[in-house]
Parts: structure tokens; C-alpha cells; sequence
């Protein structure tokens, strides 16, 4: 069982930053892929940036250039670092983490405004 914790939301105005955190804890290891995905009011979750066991990188085309993901698997924690938001990044957004079973935190909420 793995446990994720995210942390790091908040209200931000439009060009603002904010960082994530999402902790893991309980039988955690270091080959789990991790992700976030963020859900807005009336939309379905999408997946936002993901991060390999090796470092590998993705991220859905509306935050590239502007969110960074990283993980530091000392500490079984994934970051994403969201620059230059926009009120469309406003979403509740979770924390998911891996291998053949697939984990998943509270959410946090993000809200940008305008």
C-alpha cells in the first residue's frame, strides 16, 4: 500500500508560481513512475506531467515551457513547479504514483485568478 500526500496549492494571480510537493510513503519504491493530473469543475482529469523511475519527462502541450516536474526519490517526493499561470490552470490537482498498480492523493486545490 502506498500512501500520497500532496501539499503546496493555493490562490495565485495570473503570472504567479506555485510548487507542489506530493509525498509517498508506506511500501514505496523508487522504479514507480509519478504524475500529476488536475481536475476543473465539469472536466474530466487529465493527465498534467509525468516523471519516469529514470527521470524522463512528459507533459500534455498546455503546460510545456511553464511546469516543471521532478522527483527526488531519497525522499519518495514529486514536485511540480508551475511558473507564469494562467486562470485556466485553476483545477484541483492530484498526486499519482506507481508501477502495475497505480496510487492516488487527496488532491489540492489550485486556483488562479485573473
Amino acid at each position: 500500500q502506498v500512501r500520497l500526500v500532496e501539499s503546496g496549492g493555493g490562490l495565485v494571480q495570473a503570472g504567479g508560481s506555485l510548487r507542489l510537493s506530493c509525498a509517498a510513503s508506506g511500501i514505496v519504491s523508487s522504479l514507480m513512475s509519478m504524475a500529476w493530473y488536475r481536475q476543473a469543475p465539469g472536466k474530466q482529469r487529465e493527465l498534467v506531467a509525468g516523471i519516469t523511475s529514470g527521470g524522463r519527462e512528459n507533459y500534455t502541450d498546455s503546460v510545456k515551457g511553464r511546469f516543471t516536474i521532478s522527483r527526488d526519490n531519497a525522499k519518495n517526493t514529486v514536485y511540480l513547479q508551475m511558473n507564469s499561470l494562467k486562470p485556466e490552470d485553476t483545477a484541483v490537482y492530484y498526486c499519482n504514483a506507481g508501477s502495475l498498480r497505480r496510487y492516488w492523493g487527496q488532491g489540492t486545490q489550485v486556483t488562479v485568478s485573473s
